[in-house]
């Protein structure tokens, strides 16, 4: 199991980025692919038409989201946390993502920065 930490500059306040990653509708407008998300705590979530799922553990409106991503039977859950923060360009988004199993970690952190993250920044450039 590894983990990945990183951290992306985009281009708007964390209030977007937040509404972004939490609603589907603008999911669905920045990744392309259906989406299924509620913003509340013990809910189930599909993202990039089902290629990410896993259940939300908690929110903090425009600051913060964790989720557990699901792998199949891994032993110890996948915890994703998004962290973001004011910054002079916009907003700094904090990834951290805990218990990523090993055959799945090129993946994942590529799907981070080009797919999910990179596809934000676009998004809003």
């Amino acid at each position: 199991m590894k983990n990945f930490k990183a951290y992306y500059i985009i281009p708007a306040p964390p209030e977007e980025v937040y509404q972004a990653l939490t609603q589907e509708a603008t999911i669905q407008l920045w990744s392309g692919e259906p989406a299924e998300m509620q913003p509340e705590p013990d809910t189930e979530f599909q993202l990039f038409d089902g290629s990410i799922a896993g259940r939300n553990i908690s929110f903090d409106t425009g600051r913060e989201i964790v989720q557990e991503w699901y792998f199949g039977e891994e032993g110890e859950a996948s915890i994703v946390t998004i962290r973001l923060h004011p910054h002079a360009k916009g907003t700094s988004a904090e990834v951290r993502h805990t218990h990523i199993p090993d055959e799945a970690y090129d993946n994942i952190t590529d799907g981070w920065n080009t797919h999910y993250f990179g596809a934000l920044q676009e998004f809003y450039s």
